[in-house]
């Protein structure tokens, strides 16, 4: 038997024995208990049960549960009254047959019809209204339960989707930066080999990762920045103003080395004399702030179009919805600041 079917059958038998207890102890109170009583109330427990499961039969026969709610209003209603019509009618033949209608015997067989179900329909209708809330709440619950699991795949499929982006993104560059030193200066090109693969190892291993600490993410940068420096040379210098106690703080990996990245793409590269990028961690309330600063121009309008900053923005929505922030901004005439926000983590 399944989970189902026992606990609707726990139900009936509950929900029945609740009724003979109610009726039995009116009975009592008014001093009405007696063997007429007590065999009518076996007689409609045995046939209430019988035709309770009869109308669950049909209902579930039809689909009523699934149809919309305009539909199963009125088929709730017509079944409460077809199924009280036959469980009265059915009712009366037996009570007059065992001669067991008391007070009611002297009412005509339609009269005794007529009480009987009037009786039976505000039984049954009060059994449906309980089946049926029942069904639309396990229904409501089950919804929201394959929306919740529906919404985190969506999450972790856009997550891997980006993350997929970002780590080609970043190897390309870096092809291109060891491609420029080869025939100017082979043993910097080795060295810039070597700095490459200890950043695709690192990132390899925070690939399945939703957030790294700080410190290793901060290591991948720096290993990048020295990358980069084999190819700007004296145009390019670094400046780091870090809080140790920011270093254990969980971000997203490789989301710092994206802004760096932007920052070396759209700024530096752009100035024949270089610039500074300077890069800062720190707490600022509740926030863990993680700033990148770089020498350039916003040209009147923030560069979000690219895949690296649009993939920062929604890595951070994904992660931890509207309680992260991404802002970039011009700082001064010429300094650009990107700046995110990352709620703190607590232990």
């Amino acid at each position: 038997m399944q989970l189902g079917t026992k606990r609707y059958w726990l139900f009936q038998f509950v929900g029945w024995g609740l009724f003979a207890l109610i009726n039995v102890f009116f009975a009592l109170t008014f001093d009405k208990i007696n063997t007429l009583f007590l065999n009518r109330l076996f007689i409609f427990l045995f046939i209430g049960i019988l035709f309770t499961h009869l109308m669950r039969w049909v209902i579930l026969k039809i689909d009523l549960l699934f149809k919309p709610l305009n539909k199963q209003i009125p088929g709730f209603i017509a079944i409460t009254l077809i199924v009280s019509l036959i469980l009265a009618f059915i009712e009366v033949i037996i009570y007059n047959a065992l001669n067991l209608q008391g007070q009611r015997n002297d009412y005509s067989f339609f009269g005794q019809l007529l009480v009987n179900t009037f009786n039976t329909v505000i039984y049954l209708f009060i059994w449906n209204c309980i089946y049926f809330i029942y069904h639309y709440v396990q229904k409501s619950r089950k919804q929201q339960l394959d929306t919740l699991q529906l919404e985190a795949l969506v999450k972790t499929l856009e997550l891997k989707t980006i993350k997929a982006h970002i780590n080609p993104h970043f190897i390309f560059n870096a092809m291109n930066s060891i491609r420029a030193l080869i025939d100017e200066n082979p043993v910097r090109a080795r060295n810039a080999i070597t700095e490459l693969s200890n950043i695709l190892r690192s990132s390899m291993q925070t690939e399945k990762l939703e957030t790294v600490p700080f410190e290793r993410e901060l290591n991948i940068v720096k290993d990048y920045l020295a990358l980069e420096n084999m190819r700007f040379e004296d145009r390019l210098k670094v400046e780091y103003e870090i809080d140790e106690d920011t270093l254990s703080q969980q971000v997203p990996p490789m989301m710092l080395q994206t802004l760096v990245e932007n920052a070396l793409k759209h700024g530096i590269s752009k100035n024949i004399k270089g610039g500074v990028v300077k890069i800062i961690s720190d707490f600022k309330d509740d926030f863990h702030e993680m700033v990148v600063q770089n020498t350039g121009y916003l040209n009147g309008s923030i560069h979000t179009e690219g895949f690296g900053l649009s993939s920062t923005q929604n890595r951070l929505n994904l992660l931890y919805g509207s309680k992260a922030h991404f802002n970039i901004c011009q700082l001064n005439a010429s300094l650009v600041e990107a700046k995110v926000l990352i709620p703190v983590e607590t232990i």
